[in-house]
């Protein structure tokens, strides 16, 4: 396999999407003897119409050139969604970030600010394209944790879901919130693949939450999802909230996601009583 991160995340993809699929369901007779989950090789080369040995040689990371249409005809016979699509375009035709290009500083503009402050009841986090939190508000340290008081070379979503525990006891079901963001961060690292601190992260979170591993290999993707989440906070008890993903337009890549509380629930009342509790009236 390949070294380079691009084309080491291409194998891990294609091999794990692989895996994901059985010959039933693509319109193929499962024949018998199978030593491995999902298809062949040569039933997704089959499907998209190329030779096992070039689709091989792609999921063995090597540095080949392939075209859109054939990514296509791959994309078809894995059956990806639009997001696993790109993540696959991504990775193949190494046209994203180059190392040589100058990264800005990510900068909450007026703009934004104003949108913190007048989604007072809905938790607001603003994070950058490697998951870093650079802005929040109230409502958001009242229901995660108060950023204020976490080390700011810390404050990176991914690390704090493993690291800390009044979060991995908040959502009803852990593993379920920590693949969405996880999905997210997989399509930024298909886009940013090329910069280092990528997979340096992803070692260091290996190394250290053998539960990370664990999800980061399911190769879920998915630009901005939208879900019903199910919090048990330790002071407001239950509290359910719609996770809205935006992407903010502009240089800096930042990310804006929305925690809505549902409507006909005490969500809003609750988190009300917290932001008195903490702020007053």
């Amino acid at each position: 396999m390949s070294t380079e991160p691009r084309l080491e995340a291409l194998s891990k993809f294609l091999k794990t999407q692989r895996a994901k699929l059985h010959p039933h369901t693509v319109g193929l007779p499962a024949g018998s003897r199978r030593r491995t989950p999902g298809l062949r090789r040569e039933e997704v080369a089959q499907l998209a119409g190329m030779s096992t040995t070039w689709y091989t040689w792609l999921e063995q990371g090597r540095d080949i050139k392939v075209s859109p249409s054939v990514l296509d005809a791959i994309a078809g016979a894995l059956r990806l969604n639009a997001d696993e699509r790109k993540y696959l375009f991504d990775l193949a035709s190494d046209s994203g970030f180059h190392p040589d290009w100058v990264e800005k500083e990510p900068v909450i503009t007026p703009s934004l600010h104003k949108i913190l402050r007048e989604l007072k009841y809905c938790p607001t986090i603003i994070s950058d394209r490697h998951c870093h939190i650079v802005g929040w508000n109230p409502a958001a340290a009242q229901v995660f944790v108060d950023f204020e008081h976490i080390p700011e070379q810390d404050r990176n979503l991914i690390y704090l879901l493993f690291a800390k525990k009044e979060l991995r006891s908040l959502a009803v079901n852990w593993p379920d919130f920590v693949r969405g963001f996880l999905a997210i961060f997989r399509a930024y690292y298909g886009q940013y693949v090329a910069d280092p601190w990528y997979s340096q992260f992803i070692d260091r979170m290996s190394q250290q939450f053998p539960d990370f591993q664990e999800l980061w290999n399911q190769s879920e993707v998915s630009a901005a999802p939208e879900v019903m989440i199910e919090f048990r906070h330790a002071k407001a008890g239950k509290m359910l909230y719609n996770l809205t993903s935006l992407q903010v337009q502009g240089d800096a890549d930042l990310r804006c996601s929305v925690y809505t509380p549902i409507e006909g629930t005490a969500t809003e009342s609750k988190l009300k009583k917290l932001l008195e509790d903490t702020f007053g009236n």
